[in-house]
């Protein structure tokens, strides 16, 4: 038999990159953070939590055979990318692109400063979680698809955001090109609780606010729990709190 696993893993333990325009905090190896012990968590290899400041931004830069998650905290972000596609992204909206065979795209803060009786007006950094999971057949055709779903939060569930399981054909917002992964996100209000999927591995991210989740104790913003070979916990919020969630039935390498 296999252990469950329960990993926490604490915001202020994350490799972070810092410089005038962006403040990002990798909850893997990213970059020059390389840790061989910390290349990723079931299918998901990258998970960044970046801040933007306005008027700036990724300039266009390549990606290849990646599914690409972003989700919108706070602020607004512009997509722009070599197959035409262009969209703003904002709180509630999922937004997927598929790599594939190569593509090229910019992500930049659609906030921008203004002078005089004007100067606090759209001046807000974007906060915004990305996330890249490897699909599971190579050289397919690059994509982008963007889905509204801010009523469907309301509801406080485990809303199925981004998946490529059969079980959530019809039902995700998003699809993406992996048939053993899926991404929910829970708007919890005080009092509100969820229980998590039961998979060989689960991801928990904290987007926002603070919750309790049973067996591992308070997590706050920015904390996650790494689930191995475990789930169904429930996780409970005392105040608004909003997280990300993972369940993936496969691992790299599989």
């Amino acid at each position: 038999m296999t252990t469950p696993i329960i990993d926490v893993r604490r915001a202020g333990d994350r490799p972070r990159t810092k410089i005038d325009w962006l403040d990002s905090n990798h909850s893997f190896s990213f970059g020059h953070h390389y840790d061989p012990d910390n290349t990723h968590h079931g299918l998901l290899l990258v998970n960044n939590d970046d801040i933007v400041v306005p008027g700036q931004g990724f300039e266009t830069h390549p990606h290849r055979d990646m599914e690409i998650v972003t989700w919108v905290v706070r602020g607004s972000l512009v997509h722009q990318d070599s197959m035409g596609h262009s969209g703003v992204i904002y709180p509630g909206l999922a937004q997927r692109m598929s790599a594939g065979t190569g593509i090229l795209h910019s992500e930049k803060n659609d906030s921008w400063r203004l002078s005089g009786a004007n100067a606090d007006e759209h001046d807000e950094p974007v906060r915004f979680v990305q996330m890249w999971v490897a699909p599971d057949t190579a050289g397919i055709e690059p994509g982008y698809e963007q889905v509204e779903i801010d009523d469907e939060l309301l509801s406080g569930a485990l809303v199925p955001v981004a998946s490529g399981m059969p079980q959530h054909a019809g039902q995700s917002a998003i699809t993406i090109r992996n048939r053993y992964a899926a991404m929910y996100v829970a708007r919890l209000q005080p009092g509100h609780a969820v229980t998590l999927p039961d998979a060989p591995f689960v991801h928990v991210f904290v987007a926002q606010g603070s919750v309790d989740f049973e067996g591992a104790g308070r997590l706050d913003q920015g904390d996650a729990v790494r689930l191995t070979n475990t789930g169904g916990q429930r996780v409970s919020a005392s105040e608004p709190a909003e997280i990300i969630v993972w369940e993936m039935h496969a691992r790299l390498g599989n």
